[in-house]
Protein backbone atom coordinates (compact mmCIF):
# COMPACT_ATOMS: atom_id res chain seq x y z
CA UNK A 1 0.00 0.00 0.00
CA UNK A 2 1.47 3.39 -1.15
CA UNK A 3 1.61 6.24 0.59
CA UNK A 4 -0.80 7.88 -1.83
CA UNK A 5 -3.76 5.12 -0.65
CA UNK A 6 -3.74 6.31 3.07
CA UNK A 7 -4.03 10.25 1.83
CA UNK A 8 -6.89 9.77 -0.96
CA UNK A 9 -10.59 10.08 -0.90
CA UNK A 10 -12.56 7.26 -2.20
CA UNK A 11 -13.70 8.14 -5.87
CA UNK A 12 -16.70 10.69 -5.99
CA UNK A 13 -18.67 7.53 -7.89
CA UNK A 14 -17.87 5.09 -4.94
CA UNK A 15 -19.50 8.29 -2.68
CA UNK A 16 -22.27 9.18 -4.74
CA UNK A 17 -23.67 5.76 -5.21
CA UNK A 18 -25.83 7.43 -7.83
CA UNK A 19 -25.97 4.79 -10.47
CA UNK A 20 -27.07 2.17 -7.56
CA UNK A 21 -30.32 0.22 -8.77
CA UNK A 22 -33.50 1.54 -7.30
CA UNK A 23 -34.56 -1.93 -5.84
CA UNK A 24 -31.36 -1.90 -3.88
CA UNK A 25 -31.83 1.64 -2.51
CA UNK A 26 -35.34 0.64 -1.55
CA UNK A 27 -34.52 -2.42 0.52
CA UNK A 28 -31.02 -0.59 2.12
CA UNK A 29 -33.53 2.29 3.19
CA UNK A 30 -36.21 -0.51 4.36
CA UNK A 31 -33.85 -2.45 6.49
CA UNK A 32 -32.94 0.50 8.10
CA UNK A 33 -35.73 2.10 9.00
CA UNK A 34 -37.03 -1.07 9.81
CA UNK A 35 -33.78 -2.16 12.50
CA UNK A 36 -33.81 1.41 13.43
CA UNK A 37 -38.20 1.38 14.69
CA UNK A 38 -37.31 -2.22 16.21
CA UNK A 39 -34.14 -0.35 18.64
CA UNK A 40 -35.79 2.30 19.70
CA UNK A 41 -38.87 0.68 20.63
CA UNK A 42 -36.83 -2.31 22.74
CA UNK A 43 -35.04 0.95 24.70
CA UNK A 44 -37.79 3.11 24.74
CA UNK A 45 -40.52 0.65 26.11
CA UNK A 46 -38.49 -0.83 28.64
CA UNK A 47 -39.90 1.35 31.53
CA UNK A 48 -36.58 3.03 32.37
CA UNK A 49 -37.40 6.54 30.38
CA UNK A 50 -40.15 8.61 31.75
CA UNK A 51 -42.74 10.60 28.67
CA UNK A 52 -40.18 13.93 28.85
CA UNK A 53 -37.00 11.34 28.33
CA UNK A 54 -38.71 9.48 25.63
CA UNK A 55 -39.08 13.44 23.84
CA UNK A 56 -35.65 14.00 23.96
CA UNK A 57 -34.19 10.71 23.22
CA UNK A 58 -36.25 10.65 20.05
CA UNK A 59 -35.17 14.48 19.31
CA UNK A 60 -31.44 13.63 19.76
CA UNK A 61 -32.37 10.64 17.05
CA UNK A 62 -33.42 13.25 14.66
CA UNK A 63 -30.74 15.37 15.56
CA UNK A 64 -28.28 12.08 14.71
CA UNK A 65 -29.76 11.65 11.59
CA UNK A 66 -29.14 15.32 10.56
CA UNK A 67 -25.54 15.19 11.49
CA UNK A 68 -25.27 11.59 9.77
CA UNK A 69 -27.07 13.06 6.37
CA UNK A 70 -24.47 16.59 6.58
CA UNK A 71 -21.35 13.79 7.61
CA UNK A 72 -21.65 12.21 4.23
CA UNK A 73 -22.50 15.42 2.06
CA UNK A 74 -19.33 16.69 3.39
CA UNK A 75 -17.29 13.34 3.03
CA UNK A 76 -18.81 13.53 -0.72
CA UNK A 77 -17.27 16.94 -1.04
CA UNK A 78 -14.06 15.55 0.18
CA UNK A 79 -13.87 17.93 3.33
CA UNK A 80 -11.77 16.29 5.96
CA UNK A 81 -12.41 18.37 8.69
CA UNK A 82 -16.02 19.03 8.74
CA UNK A 83 -16.45 15.50 8.38
CA UNK A 84 -14.08 14.89 10.92
CA UNK A 85 -15.86 17.40 13.59
CA UNK A 86 -19.38 15.87 12.35
CA UNK A 87 -18.08 11.98 13.44
CA UNK A 88 -16.94 13.01 16.71
CA UNK A 89 -20.83 14.87 17.35
CA UNK A 90 -21.72 11.61 16.25
CA UNK A 91 -19.55 10.00 18.97
CA UNK A 92 -21.05 12.54 21.65
CA UNK A 93 -24.17 11.60 21.33
CA UNK A 94 -22.90 8.01 21.44
CA UNK A 95 -21.40 8.78 25.09
CA UNK A 96 -23.89 11.11 26.04
CA UNK A 97 -26.50 7.85 24.94
CA UNK A 98 -24.56 5.99 27.10
CA UNK A 99 -24.45 7.67 30.22
CA UNK A 100 -28.48 7.92 29.88
CA UNK A 101 -29.01 4.39 29.81
CA UNK A 102 -29.42 3.38 26.10
CA UNK A 103 -26.68 1.03 25.84
CA UNK A 104 -28.09 -0.11 22.46
CA UNK A 105 -28.38 3.03 20.74
CA UNK A 106 -25.33 4.15 21.80
CA UNK A 107 -23.83 1.01 20.68
CA UNK A 108 -25.19 1.33 17.56
CA UNK A 109 -23.55 4.81 16.91
CA UNK A 110 -20.19 4.09 17.91
CA UNK A 111 -19.93 0.97 15.36
CA UNK A 112 -21.88 2.70 12.80
CA UNK A 113 -19.40 5.56 12.93
CA UNK A 114 -16.16 3.14 13.17
CA UNK A 115 -18.02 1.68 9.91
CA UNK A 116 -18.51 4.53 7.38
CA UNK A 117 -15.33 6.12 8.58
CA UNK A 118 -13.08 3.44 7.07
CA UNK A 119 -16.22 3.39 4.08
CA UNK A 120 -15.77 6.93 3.47
CA UNK A 121 -12.57 8.96 4.73
CA UNK A 122 -9.15 8.72 3.81
CA UNK A 123 -7.19 6.05 5.30
CA UNK A 124 -5.17 8.56 7.34
CA UNK A 125 -8.19 9.63 8.68
CA UNK A 126 -10.60 6.41 9.11
CA UNK A 127 -8.48 4.24 10.88
CA UNK A 128 -8.28 6.68 14.13
CA UNK A 129 -11.72 7.19 13.80
CA UNK A 130 -12.10 3.74 13.70
CA UNK A 131 -10.02 2.87 16.42
CA UNK A 132 -11.66 5.55 18.78
CA UNK A 133 -15.16 4.21 18.21
CA UNK A 134 -14.58 1.02 18.40
CA UNK A 135 -12.29 1.71 21.88
CA UNK A 136 -15.28 3.36 23.24
CA UNK A 137 -17.30 0.51 22.18
CA UNK A 138 -15.06 -2.14 23.63
CA UNK A 139 -14.89 0.07 26.86
CA UNK A 140 -18.29 -0.01 27.69
CA UNK A 141 -19.41 -3.79 26.33
CA UNK A 142 -20.33 -6.04 28.74
CA UNK A 143 -19.65 -9.28 26.85
CA UNK A 144 -16.36 -11.19 27.52
CA UNK A 145 -13.17 -10.15 25.86
CA UNK A 146 -12.83 -12.31 22.97
CA UNK A 147 -16.89 -11.81 21.81
CA UNK A 148 -15.64 -8.06 21.95
CA UNK A 149 -12.54 -8.32 20.29
CA UNK A 150 -14.04 -10.82 17.82
CA UNK A 151 -17.12 -7.96 16.92
CA UNK A 152 -14.41 -5.24 16.60
CA UNK A 153 -12.35 -7.67 14.11
CA UNK A 154 -15.26 -8.07 12.17
CA UNK A 155 -16.50 -4.80 12.25
CA UNK A 156 -12.98 -3.44 10.99
CA UNK A 157 -13.49 -5.84 8.12
CA UNK A 158 -16.82 -4.74 7.04
CA UNK A 159 -16.12 -1.33 7.09
CA UNK A 160 -12.97 -2.34 4.76
CA UNK A 161 -14.56 -4.41 2.57
CA UNK A 162 -18.08 -1.99 2.15
CA UNK A 163 -14.56 0.30 0.73
CA UNK A 164 -13.34 -2.23 -1.55
CA UNK A 165 -17.13 -2.77 -2.76
CA UNK A 166 -17.70 0.93 -3.34
CA UNK A 167 -14.30 1.45 -5.32
CA UNK A 168 -15.39 -1.39 -7.70
CA UNK A 169 -18.09 0.02 -8.01
CA UNK A 170 -17.12 3.48 -8.62
CA UNK A 171 -14.42 1.44 -11.19
CA UNK A 172 -17.13 -0.31 -12.96
CA UNK A 173 -19.08 2.98 -13.85
CA UNK A 174 -16.13 4.71 -14.73
CA UNK A 175 -15.36 2.37 -17.18
CA UNK A 176 -18.76 2.01 -18.44
CA UNK A 177 -18.81 6.03 -19.26
CA UNK A 178 -15.49 5.72 -20.68
CA UNK A 179 -16.77 2.94 -22.97
CA UNK A 180 -20.18 5.23 -23.77
CA UNK A 181 -18.05 7.97 -24.54
CA UNK A 182 -15.71 5.77 -26.66
CA UNK A 183 -18.68 4.02 -29.06
CA UNK A 184 -20.26 7.73 -29.29
CA UNK A 185 -16.64 9.20 -30.58
CA UNK A 186 -16.51 6.04 -32.70
CA UNK A 187 -20.41 6.53 -34.12
CA UNK A 188 -19.27 10.19 -34.81
CA UNK A 189 -15.71 9.42 -36.66
CA UNK A 190 -17.91 7.10 -38.55
CA UNK A 191 -20.32 9.66 -39.41
CA UNK A 192 -18.04 11.49 -40.31
CA UNK A 193 -15.84 9.52 -42.50
CA UNK A 194 -19.24 8.41 -44.12
CA UNK A 195 -20.19 12.49 -44.99
CA UNK A 196 -17.13 13.48 -46.12
CA UNK A 197 -16.86 10.64 -48.46
CA UNK A 198 -20.38 11.81 -49.60
CA UNK A 199 -19.28 15.25 -50.15
CA UNK A 200 -16.37 13.90 -52.47
CA UNK A 201 -18.82 12.41 -54.40
CA UNK A 202 -21.45 15.42 -54.62
CA UNK A 203 -18.22 17.34 -55.54
CA UNK A 204 -16.63 15.04 -57.92
CA UNK A 205 -20.13 14.75 -59.90
CA UNK A 206 -22.76 17.40 -59.37
CA UNK A 207 -20.17 20.25 -58.61
CA UNK A 208 -18.02 19.81 -61.59
CA UNK A 209 -21.11 19.43 -63.56
CA UNK A 210 -22.53 22.32 -62.50
CA UNK A 211 -19.15 24.67 -63.19
CA UNK A 212 -19.11 23.29 -66.80
CA UNK A 213 -22.66 23.73 -67.34
CA UNK A 214 -22.07 27.61 -66.35
CA UNK A 215 -19.11 27.54 -68.58
CA UNK A 216 -21.03 26.68 -71.29
CA UNK A 217 -24.00 28.42 -70.75
CA UNK A 218 -21.78 32.19 -70.50
CA UNK A 219 -20.69 30.56 -73.93
CA UNK A 220 -23.82 30.69 -75.03
CA UNK A 221 -24.82 34.06 -74.10
CA UNK A 222 -21.52 35.33 -75.32
CA UNK A 223 -22.03 33.97 -78.87
CA UNK A 224 -26.06 35.05 -78.77
CA UNK A 225 -25.14 38.74 -78.18
CA UNK A 226 -23.20 38.98 -81.04
CA UNK A 227 -26.27 37.85 -83.11
CA UNK A 228 -28.08 40.61 -84.68
CA UNK A 229 -31.03 41.91 -82.20
CA UNK A 230 -34.21 40.28 -82.85
CA UNK A 231 -37.30 39.25 -80.36
CA UNK A 232 -36.09 35.62 -80.98
CA UNK A 233 -32.47 36.31 -80.27
CA UNK A 234 -33.50 37.91 -76.75
CA UNK A 235 -36.11 35.45 -75.85
CA UNK A 236 -33.29 32.77 -76.19
CA UNK A 237 -30.94 35.01 -74.40
CA UNK A 238 -33.23 35.46 -71.65
CA UNK A 239 -33.56 32.22 -71.47
CA UNK A 240 -29.65 31.16 -71.64
CA UNK A 241 -29.92 33.98 -68.98
CA UNK A 242 -31.98 32.45 -66.82
CA UNK A 243 -30.41 29.09 -66.78
CA UNK A 244 -27.33 30.68 -65.90
CA UNK A 245 -28.43 32.35 -62.67
CA UNK A 246 -30.03 28.71 -62.15
CA UNK A 247 -26.59 27.10 -62.64
CA UNK A 248 -24.89 29.35 -60.18
CA UNK A 249 -27.43 29.23 -57.36
CA UNK A 250 -27.55 25.46 -58.02
CA UNK A 251 -23.25 25.01 -57.42
CA UNK A 252 -23.79 27.90 -54.28
CA UNK A 253 -26.54 25.76 -52.24
CA UNK A 254 -23.97 22.68 -53.51
CA UNK A 255 -21.02 24.44 -51.62
CA UNK A 256 -23.15 25.01 -48.83
CA UNK A 257 -24.45 21.33 -48.67
CA UNK A 258 -20.97 20.29 -49.06
CA UNK A 259 -19.32 22.52 -46.14
CA UNK A 260 -22.49 21.18 -43.89
CA UNK A 261 -21.44 17.60 -44.70
CA UNK A 262 -17.62 18.26 -43.77
CA UNK A 263 -19.03 20.49 -40.55
CA UNK A 264 -17.37 23.30 -42.52
CA UNK A 265 -20.60 25.81 -42.30
CA UNK A 266 -20.32 29.55 -41.28
CA UNK A 267 -22.74 30.46 -38.51
CA UNK A 268 -26.43 30.43 -38.74
CA UNK A 269 -26.59 34.25 -38.41
CA UNK A 270 -23.99 35.11 -41.05
CA UNK A 271 -26.20 32.83 -43.39
CA UNK A 272 -29.28 34.94 -42.59
CA UNK A 273 -27.56 38.06 -43.19
CA UNK A 274 -25.87 36.82 -46.71
CA UNK A 275 -29.11 35.75 -47.44
CA UNK A 276 -31.10 39.06 -47.43
CA UNK A 277 -28.13 40.99 -48.10
CA UNK A 278 -28.87 44.06 -50.41
CA UNK A 279 -32.76 43.78 -49.67
CA UNK A 280 -34.96 45.60 -47.61
CA UNK A 281 -34.59 43.48 -44.90
CA UNK A 282 -33.65 43.12 -41.13
CA UNK A 283 -31.89 39.85 -38.86
CA UNK A 284 -32.37 39.82 -35.05
CA UNK A 285 -30.48 37.73 -33.23
CA UNK A 286 -31.90 36.63 -29.76
CA UNK A 287 -30.70 34.72 -26.75
CA UNK A 288 -27.37 33.44 -25.81
CA UNK A 289 -25.16 32.09 -29.16
CA UNK A 290 -24.06 28.59 -29.25
CA UNK A 291 -22.86 26.29 -31.72
CA UNK A 292 -26.05 24.02 -33.35
CA UNK A 293 -26.10 20.05 -34.17
CA UNK A 294 -25.56 20.28 -38.38
CA UNK A 295 -28.50 18.66 -38.61
CA UNK A 296 -30.82 21.66 -36.77
CA UNK A 297 -27.86 24.10 -38.56
CA UNK A 298 -29.28 22.96 -42.31
CA UNK A 299 -32.66 22.86 -41.42
CA UNK A 300 -32.82 26.62 -40.40
CA UNK A 301 -31.10 27.54 -43.11
CA UNK A 302 -33.80 25.64 -45.55
CA UNK A 303 -36.43 26.90 -44.14
CA UNK A 304 -35.21 30.80 -44.23
CA UNK A 305 -34.31 30.64 -47.53
CA UNK A 306 -37.71 28.99 -48.82
CA UNK A 307 -39.73 31.57 -46.50
CA UNK A 308 -37.52 34.45 -48.59
CA UNK A 309 -37.65 32.83 -51.66
CA UNK A 310 -41.25 33.01 -51.30
CA UNK A 311 -41.09 36.29 -50.01
CA UNK A 312 -39.42 37.56 -53.34
CA UNK A 313 -41.80 35.47 -55.86
CA UNK A 314 -44.99 35.85 -53.99
CA UNK A 315 -44.81 39.65 -51.79
CA UNK A 316 -42.15 41.87 -54.17
CA UNK A 317 -41.23 44.80 -53.00
CA UNK A 318 -42.50 43.63 -49.06
CA UNK A 319 -39.76 44.20 -46.25
CA UNK A 320 -38.43 40.88 -44.35
CA UNK A 321 -37.93 40.74 -40.87
CA UNK A 322 -35.95 37.59 -40.01
CA UNK A 323 -36.05 37.06 -36.06
CA UNK A 324 -33.45 33.95 -34.84
CA UNK A 325 -33.90 33.07 -31.08
CA UNK A 326 -31.86 30.81 -29.23
CA UNK A 327 -33.90 28.80 -26.99
CA UNK A 328 -32.78 26.74 -23.63
CA UNK A 329 -33.60 23.42 -25.30
CA UNK A 330 -33.87 24.23 -29.24
CA UNK A 331 -33.74 27.45 -31.81
CA UNK A 332 -36.67 29.65 -33.04
CA UNK A 333 -36.47 31.07 -36.49
CA UNK A 334 -40.01 33.28 -37.61
CA UNK A 335 -39.81 35.62 -41.17
CA UNK A 336 -42.20 37.71 -41.45
CA UNK A 337 -42.98 40.19 -44.63
CA UNK A 338 -44.96 43.30 -44.18
CA UNK A 339 -46.65 42.05 -47.26
CA UNK A 340 -46.54 43.47 -50.99
CA UNK A 341 -47.06 44.42 -54.56
CA UNK A 342 -47.60 40.83 -55.56
CA UNK A 343 -49.98 38.35 -54.22
CA UNK A 344 -49.78 36.08 -51.10
CA UNK A 345 -53.02 34.06 -51.89
CA UNK A 346 -50.94 31.56 -53.58
CA UNK A 347 -49.70 30.55 -49.98
CA UNK A 348 -52.57 28.55 -48.45
CA UNK A 349 -52.34 28.43 -44.23
CA UNK A 350 -51.74 25.01 -43.95
CA UNK A 351 -48.49 25.52 -46.33
CA UNK A 352 -49.69 23.70 -49.38
CA UNK A 353 -46.53 25.14 -51.17
CA UNK A 354 -44.27 22.28 -52.09
CA UNK A 355 -41.35 24.00 -50.71
CA UNK A 356 -42.58 24.27 -47.11
CA UNK A 357 -44.19 21.32 -47.28
CA UNK A 358 -40.96 20.08 -47.70
CA UNK A 359 -39.72 22.35 -44.85
CA UNK A 360 -42.40 20.81 -42.66
CA UNK A 361 -41.04 17.45 -43.03
CA UNK A 362 -38.01 18.28 -42.01
CA UNK A 363 -38.68 19.75 -38.97
CA UNK A 364 -40.95 17.07 -38.37
CA UNK A 365 -38.10 14.68 -38.79
CA UNK A 366 -36.02 16.49 -35.87
CA UNK A 367 -39.15 16.59 -33.29
CA UNK A 368 -39.76 20.38 -34.19
CA UNK A 369 -42.68 22.18 -35.60
CA UNK A 370 -42.97 24.71 -38.88
CA UNK A 371 -46.07 26.82 -39.19
CA UNK A 372 -47.11 29.20 -42.33
CA UNK A 373 -49.59 31.52 -42.81
CA UNK A 374 -50.88 34.93 -43.14
CA UNK A 375 -49.65 37.53 -40.38
CA UNK A 376 -51.48 41.01 -39.37
CA UNK A 377 -49.24 42.25 -42.71
CA UNK A 378 -47.72 39.62 -44.74
CA UNK A 379 -46.87 36.22 -44.33
CA UNK A 380 -45.57 34.53 -41.54
CA UNK A 381 -43.27 31.51 -41.32
CA UNK A 382 -42.18 30.17 -37.93
CA UNK A 383 -39.71 27.39 -37.24
CA UNK A 384 -39.24 25.53 -33.84
CA UNK A 385 -36.65 22.72 -33.55
CA UNK A 386 -34.47 21.30 -30.75
CA UNK A 387 -31.13 21.88 -30.87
Amino acid sequence: MTPADWTSWPSREALARDNRAHSRTVIAWSVRAGLLTLMLWGTFTGGLFGPWEIVVGVLGVLGCGLLAVAFFRTSLENRLWPSLGLLVLLMLAAFGAQQAGAAVPAAVLWCGCAVTALERLPLSAAVPSTAVALGAYALVNTDDWLTTAVTTAGLCLAGYVLRLDAEARGSAQRLLAQERAARVAEAETAALDERSRIAREIHDVLAHSLSAQLVHLEAARLLIEREPAGQFRDQVLQRVVAARSMAREGLAETRQALSALRGEVTPVEDFLRQLVAGEPAEVRVEGEQRSLTAEASQTVRRVAQEAVTNVRKHAPGARVLIRLEYLPQGIALDVTDSGGRGSGGDLAVSGSGYGLLGMRERAELLGGTLEAGPGEEGFVVSLRVPA
